[in-house]
């Protein structure tokens, strides 16, 4: 499987990637330039995502799109203080820690570190939220948004446009709610910035071989991949 051009598509057609290929090409891109998003492509990405699986077909969600710089940058300090939260602390840790397979890379960190300082950038956020989600404590909630949530990814990717969905904006959720004007009973699920890549490629995300992650019927047992 190989990776397509930065364009998002071989050809610069969004509808000439495959499915497979897309799938299998898909990383976070955090590195986003403030190059203006088509207002048409933006609608065709958000048609995209509401043709994702919702349970019972009840679609009990929004799409709440980001695009005013005034709520952006409420938001996104709020993001930024999350961040420092979770990770701000262990910069010199996660830098200078030696290379492993597991945990966050120095590379990953740094383009996570720059997302939180940048944010406010990306031209459109789209924020998925949910309705009856207030208050819940069921764990599997997000199952009801977030096959539509790749979607909206997925769809990005053909036109060329970067994404990662993110959630160091939570701890704010109620403050953020009151600058988005949601309904009392919903939630946000994510914080998806989209914007076209100012760096990197379109490559294969590296993973673990698949061999060592999937089980037969039972857990730990495998089966040899033909």
């Amino acid at each position: 499987m190989t990776a397509s051009s930065e364009s998002g598509s071989p050809t610069g057609d969004p509808h000439s990637l495959s499915v497979l290929d897309a799938l299998h090409s898909t990383p976070s891109r955090r590195y986003l330039s403030d190059r203006p998003i088509p207002d048409d492509v933006l609608w065709a990405v958000l048609d995209a995502a509401t043709r994702g699986p919702s349970g019972g077909n009840r679609q009990s969600w929004g799409w709440v799109v980001v695009t005013d710089a005034t709520i952006k940058e409420q938001v996104a300090a709020r993001y930024r203080d999350g961040w420092d939260r979770a990770y701000g602390s262990r910069r010199e840790e996660v830098l200078n820690a030696p290379p492993t397979d597991a945990g966050m890379s120095p590379a990953t960190y740094r383009a996570a570190e720059h997302l939180a300082h940048h944010l406010h950038e990306a031209p459109v956020w789209v924020i998925p939220v949910l309705r009856q989600a207030a208050g819940s404590t069921n764990p599997r909630l997000g199952s009801s948004i977030y096959g539509a949530v790749q979607q909206l990814q997925l769809a990005a990717r053909a036109y060329g446009i970067g994404s990662t969905l993110t959630t160091f904006h939570v701890a704010y959720e109620s403050e953020i709610g009151s600058l988005l004007g949601l309904p009392e009973d919903a939630l946000t699920m994510a914080l998806i910035p989209l914007g076209y890549p100012a760096r990197g490629r379109w490559a294969q995300p590296r993973r673990l071989p698949v061999e060592q992650v999937v089980h037969f019927n039972r857990w730990g047992e495998s089966r040899p991949r033909t």
